[in-house]
């Protein structure tokens, strides 16, 4: 890509001849080198969870998390470099506050996924900018609006799901996406499902540090507030998890 775009990839506001600007694709580059977060979208809720890579010993478990509260409502994972997705996160909870204090109510997450995008996009159309090389995945439920589910990337795009992914190991999370029933299953059911997926997906071989699972949920479980989730519960669905690969394995090795 770099001898293609030689002359063309200096500046996040110029196209190349034949209509890209490579400076979004290395952003994208850098957030599909990054751990997997996934999201999904189920009957009663939404539920949201990221690998968070242990690079070292001397690590808290609980620096450098990868799972936000914007609002009591609203729940955000990330992937992508950290620096610029801690800047999204503080942009997005201004917007959730300035709502607040104006109108006097929560911020709906359509509205906010529609500012956030504006902002993404503002910094692939100039020079003296460049792009956040991170990619976000939104989630809220209320009695509103029901269960939400958005990702936005880093030139500004947004679409809502039922089940996504960013990172290294997305194709692979959509493909374990493909085998669930979202309309059918319930919160708690959908976070030892979550588990499974990121278990499933993880490349020991590629990734041998060290690592551990960030889960938050929103929905009639939380009564629409977005919480981490329970560690009873967590730790539950990470041994189920376990078992369920276990199982996988010895079946793979009976065929």
């Amino acid at each position: 890509m770099s001898s293609i775009g030689t002359g063309y990839d200096l500046s996040a506001s110029q196209f190349s001849p034949d209509g890209r600007i490579f400076q979004v694709e290395y952003a994208l580059k850098a957030v599909e080198n990054s751990s997997t977060a996934i999201g999904i979208r189920v009957k009663d809720g939404i539920i949201l969870g990221v690998e968070k890579p242990l690079l070292s010993k001397l690590y808290e478990d609980s620096s450098n998390s990868r799972l936000f509260n914007i609002d009591i409502h609203i729940g955000m994972v990330v992937a992508g470099l950290l620096a610029d997705a801690n800047m999204i996160v503080e942009v997005a909870r201004d917007e959730a506050l300035n709502h607040r204090r104006k109108l006097g109510s929560a911020i709906p997450l359509k509205y906010l996924v529609k500012r956030l995008s504006m902002y993404f996009h503002a910094y692939t159309l100039y020079s003296a900018v460049r792009p956040f090389a991170c990619s976000v995945i939104l989630g809220s439920s209320t009695d509103e609006s029901g269960p939400e589910l958005y990702m936005i990337e880093p030139s500004g795009v947004s679409l809502g799901y039922f089940s996504c992914a960013i990172g290294k190991a997305k194709q692979a999370a959509k493909t374990e996406f493909e085998k669930l029933k979202n309309k059918d299953l319930l919160m708690k059911d959908s976070v030892k499902e979550l588990s499974k997926i990121l278990m499933t997906i993880h490349d020991e071989a590629k990734d041998k540090d060290n690592f551990i699972l960030e889960m938050g949920w929103a929905g009639k479980e939380t009564k629409g507030l977005h919480h981490t989730v329970p560690e009873d519960i967590y730790h539950n669905a990470l041994t189920y998890a376990k078992e369920s690969l276990r199982d996988t394995d010895d079946e793979e090795e009976m065929a």
